[in-house]
This record gives C-alpha cells, sequence and structure tokens, in this order.
C-alpha cells in the first residue's frame, strides 16, 4: 500500500510539499525524504508526533531511543513502519524539525492507495520556499516577544486586580466558588 502525505509550515503560508511512500518503509525513510525535499541537513535531531485532529500531540516517534524508564512504548524512526502507526486516512502528524524553538511542520495522512507499492519515496509536489532550517534565537524570541505582547496587551485584558484594599479576607478564608467568577 502506498501513503500519500501532505506537509505544510505555519511560518511560511505558501509552502506545501506531498509525498507517496509505501506503508512498508519507516519512519526515517518519510524523514529523510522531507529532509532532502526542503534542503535541511540530516545531522540534527527530531521527530514525529502522532496528533489527533486538534493537533495535540501523542506518540512521539524518535530519532534515537533515548533510553526512557517509563512504561510507555519507545517509537525509533529506523525501526517503525509507518503502518505500525498510521491507520487511516486523514491521520495528522507534526515533525519537529528544529527542538530548541519547537519549530516544525504539519502532515496528513492524505489518502492510501492499496495494491501500489513504492521502492523509494517520491516528492509529487513542491510549492513555495521552505522556512529556514535554524532561526537565530535571539531573534525568534524577540519576534515570540512582540507577538506575545501584541496578543495580550494590557488593553486587551479585563483583568480587576486586587490592591491591598480590595480582597475580602473571608472569600479567601472560605475559598472561591469557581461558579461564582
Amino acid at each position: 500500500m502506498v501513503y500519500r502525505f501532505k506537509l505544510v509550515s505555519d511560518e511560511v503560508s505558501n509552502f506545501a510539499r506531498e509525498y507517496e511512500i509505501d506503508s512498508s518503509a519507516t519512519f526515517l525513510q518519510l524523514r529523510n525524504a522531507i529532509l532532502d525535499s526542503v534542503g535541511y541537513s540530516k545531522e540534527d535531531f527530531n521527530s514525529f508526533f502522532l496528533c489527533d485532529e486538534d493537533w495535540q500531540k501523542h506518540e512521539e516517534i524518535t530519532l534515537e531511543d533515548m533510553g526512557s524508564t517509563s512504561d510507555q512504548d519507545i517509537w525509533v524512526m529506523g525501526d517503525t513502519p509507518l503502518s505500525e502507526l498510521i491507520e487511516e486516512d486523514g491521520q495528522r502528524l507534526i515533525f519537529v524539525f528544529d527542538y530548541m524553538t519547537e519549530r516544525a511542520f504539519f502532515m496528513e495522512m492524505k489518502e492510501s492507495f492499496p495494491g501500489r507499492s513504492l521502492s523509494d519515496p517520491i516528492c509529487l509536489m513542491k510549492r513555495g520556499n521552505a522556512p529556514a532550517q535554524y532561526v537565530d534565537l535571539d531573534e525568534f524570541d524577540a519576534k515570540i516577544d512582540q507577538t506575545a505582547a501584541q496578543t495580550l496587551s494590557a488593553d486587551d485584558l479585563d483583568l480587576d486586580i486586587y490592591d491591598d484594599n480590595q480582597y475580602n479576607e473571608e472569600d479567601i478564608a472560605e475559598g472561591f466558588d469557581i461558579n461564582n467568577l
């Protein structure tokens, strides 16, 4: 069976890639196809995350076994065929390519083709330029701070900030009723 994935970035609006890859291929082969198609180095650590329909991360597929002592399953890219974790069209994944800044690509398995096979993954479509693989951390932090300041400006918040004369000690002693807030 062959899977078709679409990959996009939240950093570059006109960027997209589509890949076809055999279901028996490993996550490492998918990783390498992605990195090759966007021109990124393969020297860095990265991971895939299986996600729900709201892009919440669940299982992680790592480049290497990090020696976790938890009871959870450890999924390693080179040892895990796609078919082991990808079960249906619409499966969402996040591919974190920059762990320092949590920068990632968003992926969805768009379609599966039973009865077909591929020896190597192929990039079917390239649109736009990928975001830079590396960013200056100071510039990144400044951009995040600026975005946060714009999003959470004091004028937009409707908060009552208590000063020493505005709270009732009985409310504090009795506890708060969340329904009355």
